[in-house]
């Protein structure tokens, strides 16, 4: 198994995205200073894809309040990625960057390239504003991700970096109670 990259830096890098009509160009740089969630897919033109992709753009407005920027990435091409846009109305309302990865290193930084096919995994990469991993979920082809369920972990994750010493149990809602852990919690749980 390889090493986690909870709490790595994500590694440099340098791609073009499709956004809004136009082509623009996107590196870690752009990360600093804000979160961004990078959602890795494995083909445009593919099947849960556009409902991942569709999800995520429904909510869209939802993590733009939250400070956070979504980064779509499969190891399409960004002309790609304008073509979907344009003949698909599920892909059609995406506001949010969709970036190409046809050299697949940005998969492969972030663990997520199957060699043999040169695609990506379903992974969901929540990075904080030192361009530091938070968190990372990987499924399986054929499950399904859910943009209400990413909300809630952005908003744990964005929660215990401004109040140290504080954590988010499961199930942590905003504006529900935390725990501060300490020795008079053991066994109490």
């Amino acid at each position: 198994m390889s090493p986690s990259l909870i709490n790595t830096e994500i590694k440099p890098f340098t791609a073009t995205a499709f956004q809004n009509g136009q082509f623009k160009s996107v590196s870690e740089a752009d990360l600093k200073g804000k979160w961004s969630v990078f959602f890795f897919y494995p083909a445009d033109f593919t099947f849960v894809c556009p409902t991942e992709l569709g999800d995520l753009a429904d909510h869209y407005a939802e993590f733009q309040k939250l400070g956070v920027e979504i980064y779509g990435v499969s190891t399409d091409t960004h002309f790609t990625h304008k073509a979907w846009h344009d003949t698909s109305e599920t892909i059609g309302k995406i506001r949010y960057p969709l970036v190409g990865d046809p050299t697949q290193a940005i998969s492969r930084n972030f663990g997520v390239l199957i060699e043999e096919a040169g695609l990506a995994e379903r992974g969901t990469f929540v990075i904080d504003p030192s361009g530091r991993i938070q968190i990372i979920e990987i499924n399986a082809g054929g499950v399904g991700r859910n943009a209400e369920e990413l909300l809630r972990k952005v908003k744990a994750a964005q929660y215990v970096a401004s109040h140290p010493g504080e954590v988010c149990p499961a199930k942590w809602k905003e504006g529900e109670a935390t725990l501060a852990p300490s020795l008079d919690l053991v066994g109490k749980i």
